[in-house]
């Protein structure tokens, strides 16, 4: 006596309570992995000397004193205080909010970028074995230059472009060099999720007569999506990082990565509003990932056995 089947419906239900309780789950060790750098924070503050570890005359911990480390409820209240003395200037945190969304905006139009160039390697990658032999090293290798270099030479080459009307923007520039990072990931992740179906699978495309256009859409595509996702993540964390170094480097005002630079040099006055920045780039970075999960939860009839 065979069992019976279960219905699809049924499966869905069963598998959502599963799906609940790992996002949960998720978010649970995510609060104790901040609770946990706070207490190390504070617990390392505590107990370390002033002048930090010295071994050997070399430092290697860092100082502890309140000039080098804050504590963290300093550096909380500091946020809920005005950036300057001057009246009516707005409060620390709303500064770097604002500075954050500036650097989101140019990041996912980086982003963006590297989604479409990314994935049209892959196709072209998957499509030709000659492309894949020749243009991988290359891509691999494109990642080895020093951004805080490259990022001044593509200002310097966009101001150039001079195309009717078009005037290059200096936020453009930071968000090629947003894409540069973000287009990486991207490609391989997709070359390898187009790569993923069975033999046996595109064998039985092929007896349906589907030629390269259906296979690809019916098949490559929808099986790459556990692949693309966590490189879609990394992408998207990789276009902040990018936007906010290129920041630094082009000198572009307006981002989170000026900031940095700008209340860094305020450290030795007033420390704990030097690591507000700090604070919101991580935020930034966090934001920026966890926004591909709305993407994973729209695909999530196709994220059976994602890969890592």
């Amino acid at each position: 006596m065979t069992d019976a089947p279960v219905p699809p419906a049924a499966g869905r239900r069963a598998r959502a309570p599963r799906r609940a309780s790992r996002t949960a789950s998720a978010w649970a060790w995510g609060a104790v992995g901040i609770l946990a750098v706070i207490a190390g924070w504070e617990l390392y503050k505590l107990l370390a000397p002033d002048d930090g570890v010295v071994i050997g005359g070399l430092r290697v911990l860092p100082r502890t004193t309140d000039l080098a480390m804050p504590h963290v409820w300093d550096m909380a209240a500091r946020l809920m205080e005005p950036v300057t003395r001057q009246e009516g200037s707005p409060p620390l945190w709303a500064a770097i909010a604002l500075a954050a969304l500036t650097t989101l905006g140019i990041a996912a139009a980086g982003w963006l970028v590297g989604l479409v160039v990314g994935f049209a390697l892959a196709l072209v990658m998957q499509r030709w074995r000659l492309a894949e032999w020749s243009l991988l090293p290359w891509i691999i290798l494109s990642q080895t230059v020093p951004l805080i270099a490259f990022a001044p030479i593509v200002k310097s080459w966009g101001s150039r472009i001079e195309i009717g009307g078009f005037e290059w923007q200096d936020w453009m520039s930071v968000a090629v060099i947003a894409s540069y990072l973000a287009f990486f990931p991207i490609a391989i992740g997709a070359l390898r999720g187009l790569q993923s179906p069975d033999r046996i699978h595109v064998e039985l495309m092929h007896t349906y007569a589907a030629g390269y256009w259906p296979t690809l859409l019916r098949l490559r595509v929808p099986a790459s999506v556990p692949y693309l996702l966590p490189a879609l993540r990394l992408g998207a964390a990789n276009a902040v990082i990018g936007a906010v170094v290129a920041e630094v480097s082009t000198g572009l005002q307006g981002g989170i990565g000026r900031l940095l630079i700008q209340f860094a040099g305020q450290a030795s006055g007033d420390p704990s509003k030097a690591w507000g920045p700090i604070f919101g780039a991580v935020a930034l970075g966090l934001v920026a990932a966890g926004s591909i999960a709305l993407l994973g939860w729209i695909l999530k009839d196709y994220r059976r056995g994602e890969a890592a």
